[in-house]
């Protein structure tokens, strides 16, 4: 029969008592110093019977210096409320509420987040560029959201957007000028006084104005 021992430690130096069957679990604390755990145990004479979960042991009454009182188990937590899942971010929904909001033609905010994310809440560029609207973090940052979070994403991605078009308003090619800033940065925009000439960027104002002229028919 296998009995699991544990090594006592700090024992307290109660007297011992055995005078009538004890019931709950319980430590018996052997001369040893070490421990046996018992559901109860029982005395005759000279004699003790601890039952155990591996069946009853019986050992000699002087051998056990002690019972000491495990406490009681835990009880199982009942389950709390059940939290609901949030439901999936409406993408469409939150463009065509922040696009009237900041006074940009949803088909624009679109547009732009089909070529800079094709729709991926978790792209991440090669350069850093996070989410649907490709956010760096710095940039972020300054906008004062979250670029993980797809709805802030969203908010600061489209509030940038606002900021290139009233930075070029008044120009003829306003438009072409906001969507290269997005691209390549308001600074490369200013330094050739319109389109940088660099190919990567050529081709987002592209792929982006006409997939915004599709979507505005």
């Amino acid at each position: 029969m296998s009995i699991l021992l544990y090594r006592s430690m700090g024992l307290s130096a109660a007297a011992l008592s055995l005078a009538c069957a004890l019931s709950g679990a319980e430590l018996a604390v052997l001369s040893t110093g070490y421990t046996i755990r018992a559901e109860r145990h029982e005395q005759s004479g000279d004699r003790v019977w601890l039952h155990t979960e591996s069946g009853v042991l019986e050992l000699p009454a002087a051998s056990i210096r002690e019972f000491e009182a495990l406490p009681e188990e835990p009880t199982e937590k009942k389950p709390g409320p059940v939290q609901e899942t949030p439901a999936p971010l409406d993408v469409d929904a939150l463009v065509e509420e922040l696009s009237a909001k900041f006074g940009v033609h949803p088909a624009l905010v679109r547009s732009v987040m089909q070529a800079e994310s094709a729709g991926d809440a978790r792209a991440v560029s090669h350069a850093g560029a996070i989410g649907l609207m490709q956010l760096m973090p710095e940039t972020a940052k300054e906008l004062e959201v979250d670029p993980w979070k797809p709805d802030e994403n969203v908010l600061g991605g489209l509030r940038y957007l606002r900021q290139m078009l009233e930075r070029y308003e008044g120009s003829p090619d306003q438009v072409l000028r906001a969507l290269a800033a997005y691209n390549a940065g308001p600074g490369a925009v200013d330094r050739y006084d319109g389109l940088p000439p660099y190919s990567e960027t050529r081709a987002y104002v592209r792929r982006v104005l006409d997939r915004f002229l599709k979507l505005s028919e």
